[in-house]
């Protein structure tokens, strides 16, 4: 019965990718004016021409086409990431001070400088993955170049773990947040999220030892620090000492993490580690399953202090639930994980998917109205979270 959903499910989600989400990336797009990729398309699919171009949305793009063609190797995705790739290495890396830009104005010129780690570990991602299928020394070695730079400014030698941000030049910088919801706090989940997510992909074609002892590090970061070892829910926000400033839930980030330190722990090959985290990726997701609806979608955040309940089902949030619990599926071996999977990527299918405009909704409330005042595509709604969705179901296929 198992495999007979998970088929189904594959070849689903394979259609979505191949028919929806891609081609929306590879056909609107591209700007043909001033090269690379659009900053923004709105939530009407209208281009807007003149929008920045943030590093965090090329990296991703550059993460996805990759991966598309790794998997199934369709040569106009490899022409995507190409693109991708060329424009990250002439127009976002800093060749006076080292790392990536933030923000780039449309025409390609730096116009926010700052050092986000977070936008750091998502070039590594991306230059990582590209190496995969192409084996670019180059790239390869840009994303060893950010992983230096990582350990050098952002790892806290005596507290553990990473500072958010730093200006231009590395140096000092006050509002280090990510953006204007977050808090502005040194130390984060989010960007130790990406930051393991970034290390494990480079550990798979660069197995260097102080690359592995970070990654093996930051894998306990989680474990010991990040997860509430009561509720098993992330702590968000961090001081520097790593005391706790979190007043809020964040189901998307659960059930994202429960799979991405799995997939670190494996990709470490640590039999130790794979143990130790093992329950603990499945407490996460079963905690998450506060956050689920009747309809299968999971809502967004709730807020400890003041009880604020955002139930807005955001793209991102559905996506990693499919996976998160596909994951949990397998850890377990509970079919109830595997039906929450395909109830979430049901309610993807009927609600998020624009059948009209291509790609998915920013989000729909909780009367399952389409949010079409933010992005269809820009700085934070990329095709990175739906594209690996798929991807990740289509490769697990063969082996759960």
């Amino acid at each position: 019965m198992s495999r007979d959903k998970l088929e189904i499910l594959t070849a689903e989600v394979k259609e979505e990718l191949v028919s929806n989400i891609l081609p929306f990336w590879m056909t609107k797009m591209i700007d043909s004016k001033d090269g690379g990729f659009l900053g923004r398309i709105d939530g009407y699919g209208r281009v807007q021409e003149d929008a920045d171009k943030g590093c965090v949305l090329n990296a991703r793009i550059l993460w996805t086409f990759s991966s598309a063609f790794r998997i199934l190797k369709n040569p106009e995705y490899l022409k995507t990431a190409e693109t991708s790739k060329n424009y990250l290495l002439n127009h976002f890396f800093d060749t006076k001070y080292g790392g990536v830009f933030w923000l780039l104005n449309h025409k390609g010129k730096m116009k926010d400088g700052k050092k986000q780690i977070y936008a750091q570990a998502f070039a590594i991602y991306g230059l990582s993955e590209y190496y995969r299928i192409t084996y670019d020394k180059n790239c390869l070695e840009k994303a060893i170049d950010l992983f230096r730079l990582i350990e050098k400014y952002s790892y806290d030698n005596k507290l553990d773990g990473y500072f958010e941000a730093f200006n231009r030049e590395w140096g000092a910088i006050d509002d280090l947040r990510l953006s204007d919801k977050d808090a502005n706090e040194k130390k984060t989940m989010n960007t130790h999220l990406h930051v393991l997510e970034a290390y494990t992909n480079l550990y798979r074609v660069w197995q260097d030892d102080l690359l592995k002892k970070q990654l093996k590090n930051l894998v306990n970061v989680f474990t010991d620090k990040i997860v509430n070892s009561q509720t098993f829910n992330l702590k968000m926000f961090f001081d520097e000492e790593w005391n706790d400033k979190t007043d809020l839930v964040s189901y998307g980030h659960n059930i994202e993490s429960s799979w991405l330190i799995y997939e670190a722990a494996l990709v470490l090959g640590d039999k130790r580690i794979i143990e130790k985290v093992k329950n603990i990726c499945i407490r996460i997701a079963r905690a998450s399953k506060e956050g689920l609806m009747a309809d299968g979608s999971m809502i967004y955040e709730k807020f400890f202090k003041t009880e604020h309940i955002d139930t807005d089902r955001h793209w991102w949030v559905q996506a990693e639930t499919v996976v998160g619990f596909l994951n949990a599926f397998t850890l377990s071996g509970k079919e109830e994980y595997l039906n929450i999977s395909l109830k979430a990527w049901r309610f993807i299918a009927v609600n998020l998917v624009d059948p009209k405009n291509g790609e998915w909704y920013w989000s729909v409330d909780k009367n399952l109205l389409p949010n079409l005042k933010d992005d269809k595509a820009g700085f934070w709604k990329c095709p990175y979270h739906d594209s690996r969705m798929c991807l990740e179901i289509i490769e697990r296929k063969s082996v759960i």
